[in-house]
């Protein structure tokens, strides 16, 4: 073969590639894997739109694109050695932001499914016919989770104190079961990311006041770093510009 000069010498790397590595925990008895390092600081709005570009990892996986989590699948990855990546790169500087809630006069819902554009669900008469023939369970309900209604259910504020409280009492109640999506008497993932080697002050749950009318808003968490020990505040009324999200391959 006749070798031309054109073979040798530097080969230019592509422009403005996004290179994104891959990080992988353990969700509800299956592997997840996220884009890593999470996306952001910026809206959520510009964190999806982040999401969405095409992102480069390897040979093997060239192209990737990555979706919304649900509330539950940013605990599972947020637990993962929480106190060695998620609390220090995240929540001991700025807003984790969980994923999609809807508060209502009478609760929450978690995750509510999307209309056919796409568009988050905010009827709140539609939402509770998803929930009809579902049982309370340990005070919240969860629908079946499918590809239509990944991790969607519904908490009565009834379920959950809110403002200041301790770990164990967050981590049972109906709150932090419904953003984890468990139907266990403790959401354990929470449990372990409020703990109180980590937390000396506990936790304040605030911004899930009933409202007259649905509002749909982004569930966050955040380390309390201006409170001596420490505490994780729970914010239901997400408002500001320098979160961060984990994007699902």
């Amino acid at each position: 073969m006749v070798e031309t000069q054109t073979q040798y010498g530097i080969i230019k790397a592509t422009p403005n590639l996004l290179v994104r590595d891959l990080l992988a925990v353990p969700h509800r008895d299956t592997r997840l894997v996220v884009g890593y390092p999470s996306f952001g600081p910026n809206t959520y709005s510009g964190n999806l739109a982040e999401m969405q570009k095409e992102h480069f990892h390897s040979q093997e996986q060239p192209k990737l694109r990555f979706r919304e989590p649900t509330t539950s699948e940013s605990i599972s990855v947020c637990a993962y050695e929480f106190d060695k990546r998620a609390k220090p790169e995240i929540l001991d500087s700025r807003w984790l932001q969980l994923g999609r809630i809807l508060r209502t006069s009478k609760g929450v819902f978690a995750n509510p499914p999307k209309d056919a554009n796409g568009n988050p669900i905010t009827n709140e008469k539609v939402l509770m016919q998803f929930l009809d023939k579902i049982e309370e369970n340990n005070g919240i309900y969860l629908a079946e989770d499918n590809a239509d209604l990944r991790n969607f259910g519904y908490a009565p504020y009834e379920s959950f104190p809110r403002g200041f409280q301790d770990c164990d009492t967050f981590a049972n109640g109906g709150l932090a079961r419904l953003l984890e999506y468990t139907g266990e008497k403790t959401a354990k993932n929470l449990r372990e990311i409020a703990t109180p080697k980590l937390y000396k002050r506990g936790v304040n749950v605030w911004g899930f006041d009933a409202v007259n009318e649905p509002v749909l808003k982004v569930a966050g968490l955040v380390s309390g770093r201006l409170i001596e020990g420490g505490r994780l505040d729970v914010y239901g009324s997400w408002f500001g510009s320098d979160g961060c999200a984990f994007g699902v391959l």
